[in-house]
């Protein structure tokens, strides 16, 4: 039975200042700001984010419907001229037909079937990592889960590692996220494109890195021998080959500025995003012995010893929940907007075109409406014998409807299988014991999680 329709009815939000409007409370906090808003005024707020008119969504239904209208009647919100450096003209900011002939160019390089290809290489390079680690080593988490999973994609990606010059595209994107995260937070995010603020200098610096490696990359891709790649064998699912052989219904194929748009943009999302959920899993994970003892069950009683495949990852649903409940108290994508266009309604009422629309996985997956002792972490909230009934669009850390992530399948699938092998090896004692969280490009510690590693017997 479908559920009643929620009225719409929007309250003004708190006041803010001439022209700048929410702009300083939302930069210096924007998740307690956001919380703020959800406790002191409802479901529905409006506010200003500097001159531009907001509403605020914290209801799940109004949320559903927000994000399965977009492109339709809601529109893309073009956040800062930062982000546009990296993610270009890529599926992520293109719109109406240019943006659905880039879906469906991308999207098969994604599919599960794809995703099961690349299992291997997940689990391989988690298994290098284990190897590296000594029982009673100190590790930084974030550090670690970051080597792995930029190994990962950029293996899944290019066919190989990129050697020594992968450290200096790293540090590039590294740096690059920074300068996004500030501009998104401050008064920058309304200057002028023409405005080279030392903040932009840099910003420009790092993607030139960015742009020679990926113009060596797909330059020296299109001229080789169909698979092969300078005596060494080039697999044929990387994904960088898809989206060079990817076709229109016309027969047309990407520009080699698409396909570079379209790599980085795999390439940002698909490791920073997911080595910031295991990190928050580790922290989380530590500080719950029943949890990771449930873990250790599963793993011991599934895999027997064995490391994880990719068929493993439908067989370990404790694992899968433990990953999900972390996504939910901690979920990198910490905001969504979108743009009011003719025609918009919400609830039933309409939505003046031009506003912005904001909503955000933080505050809704916190909510205590949706999730009883919200900040506590309960993986058994999902499993298939929970008793509490959790509203669609109550958990989005992939956002949702026709704009929803591409790469949700490949970073589900990738965090737990890298859960699964690590956690097989060895339990990470987190400290410090209450850490402090930051909302930049993504939610992430605010300090350094340094683990101590213990070895697990072998079953």
């Amino acid at each position: 039975m479908q559920a009643p329709t929620v009225p719409l009815r929007p309250v003004p939000g708190p006041r803010g200042l001439p022209w700048l409007g929410n702009l300083p409370a939302f930069g210096r906090d924007p998740l307690a700001f956001l919380t703020r808003m959800r406790d002191e005024y409802g479901d529905a707020v409006t506010w200003f984010l500097g001159p531009r008119r907001a509403l605020f969504l914290s209801h799940p239904q109004h949320i559903a419907e927000l994000l399965g209208a977009r492109d339709r009647t809601f529109g893309l919100l073009e956040i800062g001229w930062s982000f546009k450096q990296i993610v270009g003209g890529s599926v992520m900011l293109s719109k109406g037909a240019d943006w659905r002939r880039k879906r469906g160019l991308v999207q098969p390089a994604v599919r599960p079937r794809q995703v099961r290809a690349h299992a291997r290489t997940m689990i391989d390079s988690a298994l290098a990592a284990a190897a590296r680690w000594r029982d009673g080593e100190r590790i930084d988490v974030h550090g670690e889960m970051t080597t792995i999973t930029q190994r990962i994609v950029l293996r899944a990606l290019f066919g190989n590692d990129l050697g020594d010059r992968a450290r200096a595209l790293a540090v590039a994107m590294a740096v690059a996220e920074r300068e996004i995260a500030a501009e998104l937070r401050g008064v920058a995010l309304f200057l002028p494109d023409w405005v080279r603020t030392p903040s932009r200098r840099r910003l420009l610096d790092a993607v030139a890195i960015i742009d020679a490696e990926m113009h060596r990359l797909i330059s020296a891709r299109q001229k080789r021998p169909e698979g092969t790649g300078g005596g060494t064998r080039v697999p044929d699912d990387d994904l960088l080959t898809r989206l060079l052989e990817a076709r229109d219904e016309e027969g047309r194929p990407l520009t080699a500025k698409e396909v570079r748009d379209e790599a980085v943009t795999l390439w940002a999302a698909g490791h920073e995003t997911t080595s910031t959920a295991l990190t928050w899993t580790w922290y989380l994970l530590s500080r719950s012995p029943e949890a990771r003892a449930g873990l250790d069950d599963e793993l011991d009683r599934v895999l027997d010893g064995r490391p994880p495949t990719a068929d493993d990852y439908e067989r370990l649903p404790w694992a899968r929940q433990i990953v999900k409940e972390a996504l939910r108290v901690y979920p990198p994508a910490w905001v969504i907007p979108a743009v009011a266009e003719e025609g918009a309604t919400l609830g039933g009422s309409a939505v003046a075109a031009g506003t912005t629309v904001w909503c955000s996985p933080w505050t809704t997956h916190r909510d205590p409406r949706w999730f009883p002792d919200p900040t506590a972490f309960r993986p058994e909230r999902w499993g298939a014998d929970a008793p509490d009934v959790i509203p669609d669009h109550a958990w989005f850390p992939f956002g949702g409807g026709p704009r929803g992530c591409l790469g949700a399948r490949f970073a589900q699938v990738e965090a737990v299988l890298l859960l699964a092998t690590l956690a097989q090896r060895f339990h990470l004692d987190v400290t410090p014991e209450e850490a402090p969280h930051k909302a930049g490009l993504l939610v992430q510690p605010a300090v350094r999680l340094i683990a101590t590693l213990r070895a697990r017997p072998r079953p």
